[in-house]
This record gives structure tokens, C-alpha cells and sequence, in this order.
């Protein structure tokens, strides 16, 4: 196999490792770099631990080449290594890049029989409250700190982010900062489907509508947002709120009963998973994120503001710094904070324009092709 610098000038070949290609903020990311990537010259393969995935028609459409493993369950460890060792001999591909956690992981273990391929970390929490989870989150946060070492690079989409797992025992010399990107054609002020959506969830012209996109996890604190959204609902008779994204059942109905406690009954939507989240985020006229811990640089921020939308965003990870001037920012599980901001958010006007053109200049897609094939085109032959 060439070297990754010799075959920079002719087709260089990166392989994606990802648990799955369901929606969310990581897996829309993997989309965006394996398309682009795909685009500027590189052979690129994505592989996946599960079938499925809402997200996988984009790599199709792509022209992106895509392999399931098709790993049976947590336990199914033996034959799933067997199948992941002997495709990425086959592949010999220059670059087995991990997205996040366990493929992280897998990828280093398994360095010794992979020849040249420099494997490639993906971080995109900080601050993670680990108490939350279960065992397994804990072990897999664990067993990153140990080797982490190992990897050749690390791409970290926030600042918080290199500053969190460099406290914990990662190398800081090994990690660099690259922010999320986003498709500026794809995520833009559309009016037709803000009309759609908004007359799909019965949304009045005169009244309107804050959303809060993520998956229903702790992490995200729906809670925080239910308790601002009820103290503003009582302000504000003409607002709407929606939830958009999924979660596990039990905790999903915990919120659910919380909401009715609250009394925001039929103003408060229950969206589940969105394919169209471009059109998800022109029907809102605020967005907000109200997250407690644990995010780097959410891609929902980054989106939304694309969109022209303005955000109100608890100051986690680099939501504050990606904000800039152009929303609203207060301390996370502050729910009287968080109604205060929604409020002055309300009273003041949009200027979409001007959001819009600064994720452009800050965050878009481009840019994250271009920092990142600069650095995976930089990597030094191994030892």
C-alpha cells in the first residue's frame, strides 16, 4: 500500500467506522465529511456496526460506498471482530477513522493487524455527567482515556472538548479542533417548507414557534426546557413549542407526564425523528438548546442558525462561542434563567441575515473538508 502522502496526489482512502447511521448530530457529520470527501478525490468507505438507519439513502445518493457488519447485540464480540479484522485488511485502507466511542476504540485494539492505516479519533462530548448512564458508558469512557495514547489524531468539533478529555488523560498534543459544518445549500431559509411543516403540526401564522431538536436524552435536558417553555406559555399566549427527536420510551413518557403537570397540554408537539430537519427548522422562529452537560459543538446550533433561525442556548461546550453575539446564552438546569432569555428573545428582532452569514463564514461544510483533509493529509508515517 502507498504511503497516505504519496497517494495524496492520486486517490488517498479513508474507512468510517460508525455504530449506525440513525438520525443525529454524529452521524449527519459522518455523512457530510464521507460525501465531501468523496467529492474531493478520495476513496472512501463507510462501515457500520447495525443495518438500517434513516441516514443511509444520503450515502447512496452520494455515490458513497457503504458495508454493514451487521453486529447481532452488545455481546455479539467474537464473530463481530472476526468480520471488522478481515474487512479492514481487505480495504488497506490509509485512514480508519472512528466515529466516537466504541468504533474509537475497536480501531485502536486492533492497530497491531492493520498495518500502516492511521486510525483517527472523532470527540464530540465535554463535561460528560457519566453518573447518568449505565455501566457501559462508563467502561467505554474509561477505556478511552487508556488508549487514546495510541491513536494517531484525534479531531475534537470544540475547544470545551480538547479541554475536557486532555483534563481526563488524553494526550493534548494528539487532539486538534475542528467545528462541526454544515451544507449551506441544504440548511437555508426555506419559506415553502416552513409553510408545510408548520400546517402539518397546526401552527397558526400569528403565533410562534420555539423549538428544542435533540435526541430525548439526559444529556439534552428536556425537563429544563418544559419548565422555561410553561413560564413563558403563561406570558406569551401566542407561543408554540415543539420537541423534535427520539428516545428511550420510559424516559420519553417521564417527560411527557411532566409536560401535562406543567399544563402546556396541546401547545407542546411531540415531533419524534425528523428526516426534513432543514424544513424542521424554518418553521420555528426560535430555537433553543437547553442541554446540562456534555455537548462540544451541537450540530442542531449550527443548523438552526444556517436556517437563519435564532438561538437560545445554555452555555455548554461551545454553544456560547458559536452563538457569538447573535442569541441568547444562560447557565445550564436554570429553568427561570432559560424563560428569561426565551422572553428577551421574543421582544427582540431577528436579524436572519446576519446569523446566517456568520455560520457561513465560521462553519460550513467546506471549511470542515478543507481543516480536515488538511490534517489527515499531514499525518506522519507510523513508526
Amino acid at each position: 500500500m502507498p504511503s497516505l502522502h504519496e497517494a495524496v496526489g492520486g486517490m488517498p482512502s479513508i474507512l468510517f467506522l460508525a455504530r449506525d447511521l440513525e438520525i443525529g448530530g454524529a452521524q449527519r457529520q459522518l455523512i457530510e465529511l464521507a460525501a465531501g470527501m468523496h467529492t474531493r478525490g478520495w476513496k472512501v468507505l463507510v462501515v457500520t456496526f447495525y443495518p438500517g438507519g434513516a441516514l443511509r439513502s444520503a450515502l447512496g445518493s452520494a455515490g458513497v460506498r457503504e458495508i454493514c457488519l451487521d453486529k447481532k447485540g452488545r455481546w455479539d464480540i467474537v464473530g463481530f471482530m472476526l468480520r471488522l479484522t478481515r474487512l479492514l485488511r481487505h480495504e488497506r485502507v490509509h485512514v480508519a477513522y472512528g466515529a466516537l466511542g466504541v468504533p474509537n476504540i475497536l480501531l485502536t485494539l486492533l492497530k497491531p493487524v492493520i498495518g500502516n492505516t492511521r486510525v483517527v479519533w472523532a470527540i464530540a462530548a465535554s463535561n460528560m455527567d457519566l453518573t447518568r448512564y449505565d455501566w457501559f458508558m462508563r467502561l467505554e469512557f474509561h477505556l478511552g482515556v487508556l488508549l487514546a495514547r495510541f491513536a494517531d489524531l484525534m479531531i475534537s468539533n470544540s475547544r470545551a472538548g480538547l479541554r475536557y478529555h486532555a483534563a481526563a488523560g488524553y494526550p493534548p498534543g494528539r487532539i486538534t479542533v475542528i467545528p462541526n459544518g454544515v451544507d449551506m445549500e441544504l440548511f437555508r431559509p426555506n419559506i415553502e417548507a416552513r409553510r408545510r411543516v408548520r400546517a402539518e403540526w397546526g401552527i397558526a401564522d400569528n403565533e410562534r414557534l420555539i423549538g428544542l431538536v435533540g435526541r430525548v436524552d439526559p444529556m439534552k435536558d428536556h425537563g429544563n426546557f418544559l419548565r422555561a417553555a410553561a413560564k413563558v406559555a403563561a406570558a406569551h399566549r401566542d407561543t408554540r413549542y415543539v420537541c423534535v427527536g427520539d428516545g428511550p420510551v420510559a424516559y420519553r413518557a417521564g417527560l411527557e407526564a411532566l409536560a401535562g403537570e406543567l399544563g402546556l397540554g396541546d401547545r407542546l408537539i411531540w415531533a419524534g425523528a425528523r428526516n426534513d430537519i432543514s424544513d424542521v427548522y424554518s418553521a420555528l422562529d426560535l430555537k433553543v438548546s437547553a442541554s446540562l452537560f456534555g455537548e462540544g459543538l451541537p450540530n442542531t446550533i449550527v443548523e438552526a442558525m444556517a436556517c437563519g433561525v435564532p438561538c437560545v442556548v445554555t452555555d455548554v461546550g461551545d454553544c456560547a462561542e458559536v452563538v457569538d453575539g447573535l442569541g441568547w446564552i444562560c447557565p445550564p438546569g436554570d429553568s427561570a434563567a432559560l424563560s428569561t432569555a426565551i422572553l428577551s428573545a421574543l421582544e427582540s428582532p431577528c436579524d436572519a441575515t446576519r446569523i446566517r452569514q456568520h455560520i457561513c463564514a465560521h462553519y460550513s461544510a467546506r471549511a470542515l473538508l478543507d481543516r480536515t483533509i488538511a490534517e489527515l493529509s499531514g499525518l506522519e508515517e507510523p513508526c
